[in-house]
């Protein structure tokens, strides 16, 4: 199965993104941007193909399963990404709450040249049920491309 994340759009420390399962767009997305070098905790996942897996360690881990016992399997792990560890899709609103990560939400807004996500738990509870089915049946990957980013 291919969850398909497509940037879209970049502010001066935020990259926007839509994702899709199948075909059928399901949330925006939001992580750091792109660096020449990395910057551990503020760059943004390099494009390609990764497969996803449960990562059930961790204090975010025990955070999901206490805000979330009758859903949460483990945290979404984007997973053999080079030179990078423990990246997850999870909430959070701004590129300060990603950590490396990728953020998902229903809606963004841009402001002071960055961009920000909305209902992003509203979008959590929506993607993921739908990944851990998946994930629970087979291989899932996860393939990063983008457009022509512009603010």
């Amino acid at each position: 199965m291919l969850l398909k994340v497509i940037r879209i759009k970049q502010g001066k420390d935020s990259t926007l993104s839509e994702f899709y399962l199948n075909h059928q767009f399901i949330c925006y997305g939001l992580e750091d941007i792109p660096r020449e070098q990395k910057i551990p905790g503020s760059t943004c996942i390099p494009l390609g193909t990764y497969t996803l897996g449960f990562n059930r360690d961790g204090g975010m881990n025990g955070n999901y399963y206490d805000r979330y016992p009758q859903m949460h399997r483990g945290m979404i792990e984007i997973q053999d990404i080079p030179g990078f560890k423990y990246v997850y899709i999870h909430i959070g609103n701004t590129h300060k709450h990603t950590a490396g990560c990728l953020l998902v939400g229903t809606k963004y807004v841009f402001e002071k040249g960055d961009y920000r996500l909305e209902q992003s738990v509203t979008a959590y509870k929506k993607l993921y049920p739908l990944l851990v089915e998946l994930m629970m049946s087979g291989e899932v990957v996860m393939e990063v491309t983008e457009l022509s980013l512009m603010p």
